[in-house]
């Protein structure tokens, strides 16, 4: 198992949150996911090491832009 953490800019509320879950969810390997409008904070865990650069492009792609923390 491998977590990686990062700060994501621009959430404001629960959908902004949803949005990013989906988009993550599709990442292959990954298993869960804890994402906080109220902090920026993002979590990803999957079963083997994820690419930074799959979870910034689906934070991108949900309109939001995140770095590695």
């Amino acid at each position: 198992m491998a977590a990686n953490e990062y700060q994501v800019t621009g959430m404001t509320c629960g959908h902004c949150e949803m949005s990013i879950r989906e988009e993550v969810g599709e990442i292959s390997g990954v298993t869960d996911i804890q994402v906080s409008a109220q902090t920026g904070k993002l979590v990803v865990t999957a079963s083997d090491e994820v690419d930074d650069a799959k979870v910034l492009a689906a934070v991108e792609e949900a309109g939001y832009s995140a770095v590695r923390v």
